[in-house]
């Protein structure tokens, strides 16, 4: 197992916490007072525990959930380090682009796990949470989970590739349903939609999850890593290059007008008044 030591998770900060049973990390969501919002922070810890896990000869499985009423609700826009700067324009621009595609590292350490990963979720699971739902193998919902990406609705792109996600998973009029309109959809929608795999009462959620990770990691490492890697060869041909100008289409309306109009409209609980620039 590789240590990471030089990258540790200061006491008090945590944004997630792993731990390790009968073969299962459970990796948690731990900031249920924030409805465990997404942050440049939670991106970086990320990574820190996808390098951790990836070497733990422990761990067959990760179970991925969170704690509270909801998975994530989102960016937590009240986290430090969220507005991004730049001598002009363009260099705001490049600097946004840079930094989405660091998050992008992040999650694709997550997600290309040689480990499975199996997705808990209840309660809002929105934009960057509904993401970050997607990149695991394995989706089991609650029934009060509510799925959405409503970030064009704030007047920026999708920006860590849920939609693309979607396109693979449900097909491209759905992800650009779901994209285009920010609409919400239930669980058994996601469902039906084979965007999640499984729905159950929010009271059987914790039980669910841990018997199909327990499932998972009872089975043969070799082949279920196997599986995995042979299935998203498959699936995933083409993300990384759309990646690349998801993060270009991200900075771009990042650094919009519209976007500065679509957070202030959203403060003050108001519709926006988009112009295109």
């Amino acid at each position: 197992m590789i240590d990471t030591l030089d990258h540790a998770v200061p006491e008090g900060e945590e944004r997630l916490t792993l731990r390790v049973e009968d073969g299962v990390g459970v990796l948690t969501l731990c900031r249920p007072e924030k409805l465990n919002g997404w942050s440049w922070e939670a991106s970086r810890q990320l990574g820190v525990f996808a390098e951790r896990i990836r070497f733990d000869e422990r761990i067959r499985v990760v179970l991925l959930r969170a704690e509270g009423r909801a998975f994530c609700a989102g960016i937590d826009v009240t986290a430090p380090g969220g507005a991004i700067t730049g001598r002009s324009a363009a260099e705001r621009t490049e600097n946004y682009a840079e930094g989405i595609r660091w998050v992008h590292e992040r999650f694709a350490a997550f997600a290309r796990l040689p480990q499975p990963i199996v997705a808990a979720v209840q309660g809002y699971c929105l934009g960057f949470g509904f993401e970050l739902a997607l990149m695991a193998d394995l989706r089991i919902a609650a029934e009060d989970a509510v799925f959405a990406l409503p970030e064009t609705g704030i007047g920026v792109a999708v920006d860590a590739g849920g939609d693309l996600r979607i396109a693979r998973e449900a097909g491209a009029g759905w992800a650009k349903y779901l994209a285009l309109t920010g609409r919400r959809i239930d669980a058994g929608t996601a469902a039906r939609l084979g965007l999640v795999q499984q729905v159950v009462p929010v009271a059987d959620l914790a039980h669910e999850a841990a018997g199909t990770a327990a499932a998972v990691a009872a089975a043969a490492p070799l082949a279920v890593r196997a599986v995995k890697r042979n299935v998203d060869a498959y699936a995933d041909q083409g993300l990384s290059a759309a990646l690349d100008r998801t993060a270009l289409a991200a900075a771009l309306t990042l650094t919009s007008e519209d976007a500065r109009e679509g957070y202030m409209a959203k403060a003050a609980r108001r519709p926006p008044r988009f112009e295109g620039r």
